[in-house]
């Protein structure tokens, strides 16, 4: 009988030589483990590796650590944040790894971990901030299990206050890039645009998710089933490029993209031509031109699969204040809607 070893990772590495070399490890950011799975040794080894973390020294913040990473919470998170997550954890294992439990109720945890947190932020208050979410969600979820006594990273605030008021893509930005662009970028950029989805699961739809009226996809962050109706240009420009199966996306040599492949041929491609806007603001942008067509706010959730208090906060904060477009309307409608006095 074959027995599957929870949380093992394997990474398939190509060398130097044109070869590819397989390696396993006990978990994600685990430890590496000799030999193949089946093996007496690589199954010592994983038995190891895993007995160790689970018992791990007991009293520090290291052990929640291990914990939460074994949690069905843990499970539950999207492969991509998982992989965000591990980055995040080791920093903290690196600075509150032997942190003393009960020391997570003294007052001056509180100041200890921020001060570490404004340390980071010299680097990127952004990336500060992403550290401070993961370690108040683990001690949240701990706390909430009683295996710690207080979660000194509740309600920490914020010190990144970007706005994205001014990224939106307009006509203009879009016809420029279309004019530059090589053309297996176009369709991600329609797409994008008619459909308000993430990057990630725009690059891992499927020509099997179109049916020729609408797009069907279940979102990989949130979970949440989605139903698309094509619009007319999305539907031109998909009916153009149409195969039978694989990925509606490809890259130059009809290849499925990688991620990392298509954040560097889209950034190349936008370089002096649409600066300072990224893919990612293309889902605020689906937004804003869903409301500025009128569409409501529980009409633009059904096609994004945002939340309604997301569409309220992206309207609301940062997209719709200064589009110029909505105020021309608005003052149209004043104006047909207005009588003059005699």
């Amino acid at each position: 009988m074959r027995v599957r070893l929870r949380g093992l990772n394997k990474v398939d590495k190509k060398l130097a030589d044109g070869s590819t070399v397989t390696y396993w490890y006990a978990w994600k950011g685990g430890p590496r483990l000799s030999g193949k799975p089946g093996e007496p040794d690589f199954m010592a080894a994983y038995n190891a590796a895993v007995s160790k973390r689970n018992t791990g020294p007991q009293g520090v913040l290291l052990s929640v650590l291990n914990k939460f990473q074994d949690s069905a919470d843990w499970g539950e998170l999207a492969e991509r944040t998982r992989r965000d997550y591990v980055q995040k954890i080791r920093q903290i294992e690196g600075r509150f790894g032997n942190f003393p439990i009960e020391g997570l109720s003294d007052r001056r945890a509180r100041g200890i971990m921020m001060g570490w947190r404004d340390e980071l932020a010299k680097r990127s208050r952004r990336q500060a901030d992403y550290t401070w979410q993961v370690l108040a969600r683990i001690l949240s979820w701990a706390h909430g299990r009683g295996l710690v006594p207080a979660n000194p990273c509740e309600k920490g605030g914020r010190l990144y206050r970007g706005s994205r008021a001014e990224n939106v893509w307009t006509a203009a930005d879009e016809a420029a890039f279309l004019a530059s662009a090589p053309k297996h970028l176009h369709l991600p950029l329609i797409l994008a645009l008619w459909t308000g989805q993430r990057q990630g699961d725009l690059l891992s739809m499927t020509w099997t998710q179109y049916d020729g009226k609408v797009i069907r996809l279940r979102q990989s962050k949130t979970g949440r089933r989605v139903v698309v109706p094509v619009g007319a240009p999305l539907k031109a420009a998909l009916d153009e490029n149409r195969g039978k199966a694989g990925r509606i996306l490809l890259n130059s040599d009809g290849k499925a993209w990688t991620a990392d492949g298509f954040r560097s041929s889209w950034r190349k491609a936008c370089a002096d031509v649409v600066v300072g806007l990224t893919f990612n603001d293309l889902r605020g942008t689906a937004v804003t031109r869903l409301a500025i067509a009128g569409a409501s706010v529980p009409e633009i959730a059904t096609i994004t699969g945002h939340s309604l208090r997301d569409v309220h906060a992206i309207l609301d904060s940062n997209y719709l204040n200064r589009d110029q477009a909505l105020a021309e309307s608005a003052i149209r409608k004043l104006e047909t809607g207005t009588k003059i006095p005699n």
